[in-house]
């Protein structure tokens, strides 16, 4: 697939996603980012913010197999992975797979599960394959896990560990809309829409799972030149050295951070990565890899200051 024909698949399926979510383009346009990059992403919002939908709307856009698990405090590790079951008939164990083997899965309200339960995802992000009684077994190719979570609740919740939080290629801030966005809302559920129920909204899918794979063969022939890389490099080295900053980002990150603004390009119809691509995928990418000393975090200070004022400090290669 040519970059001209990936960018326009990107496109319909950022204008079919439209048809339900509105006032939130740029939230859109990085959701689909990390499906063309083969990431996942941390969906990050105060509840009625649209995050569930955003990601129901997005499966409804392929024809991929699509399975929500909805994270609760009793969750088990098998309820997600699956669990060998012994058959009375053959007198042998046969797996039984879970909701995990699905091309793209919505692990509803993540931080509501324990970490036993959270940790269960960690192989399968990883290395696309979940190993059950020592047996390993291959996810789907496009496995792609799109997780949201509450940022003001904490009563029966957990925190993600680092190394979870670190698979995910985005952390996409999901934030109120704005007045008129919210007018045209409630002008769209009077015109008849309802969010339990996509049909009402006439998405087309426009992804097969063929043409998914295409597109991200795509995204990994875009040219990235020498600078553009350097300062990638640059911007996450800096996190690390930060006073504000009890721990940068790592080495995946930089990698990321790449891929990212590969799909970036590929959205805005180039075939070759720019800084401006790295910048604006800079702060998805590394705001959930930073932890912001509690002297600093008590005075306001977020990630996403750090990320500004670095982008700010780093001279862009021209």
């Amino acid at each position: 697939m040519d970059i001209n024909r990936a960018n326009e698949t990107a496109r319909r399926v950022v204008d079919e996603l439209r048809k339900v979510i509105v006032g939130q383009d740029e939230v859109l346009e990085q959701m689909v980012a990390v499906l063309l990059a083969g990431g996942h992403a941390l969906l990050e919002g105060v509840p009625g913010t649209a995050k569930t939908l955003m990601a129901r709307a997005l499966s409804c856009t392929t024809s991929a197999s699509f399975r929500r698990i909805q994270f609760t405090p009793d969750l088990m590790p098998s309820d997600i992975l699956g669990v060998n079951i012994f058959n009375t008939a053959t007198g042998e164990f046969a797996f039984s797979a879970g909701p995990i083997f699905a091309d793209i899965i919505l692990a509803d309200e993540i931080n509501r599960a324990p970490a036993k339960t959270q940790s269960a995802l960690l192989e399968s992000m990883e290395e696309r394959q979940a190993t059950i009684d020592g047996v390993p077994h291959a996810m789907s190719g496009i496995f792609t896990v799109f997780a949201t979570q509450n940022p003001v609740e904490f009563e029966g919740t957990y925190p993600l560990p680092e190394a979870e939080l670190d698979r995910f290629m985005l952390k996409i801030s999901v934030d109120y809309p704005t007045e008129e966005t919210e007018g045209i809302i409630l002008d769209k559920v009077e015109a008849g829409f309802n969010a339990s129920d996509l049909s009402t909204a006439r998405i087309e899918a426009i992804l097969d799972v063929p043409a998914l794979e295409d597109l991200r063969t795509t995204v990994r022939s875009v040219h990235v030149e020498q600078p553009v890389r350097r300062y990638a490099t640059q911007i996450v080295r800096a996190t690390r050295s930060m006073p504000q900053v009890s721990l940068g980002a790592s080495p995946r990150a930089a990698v990321m951070l790449m891929l990212a603004a590969k799909a970036n390009a590929v959205i805005s119809g180039r075939e070759y990565v720019s800084p401006d691509d790295v910048k604006a995928m800079a702060a998805p990418v590394l705001r959930h890899r930073l932890i912001i000393l509690p002297e600093f975090e008590v005075e306001g200070r977020t990630a996403d200051d750090c990320i500004r004022e670095l982008l700010l400090a780093i001279e862009v290669p021209r």
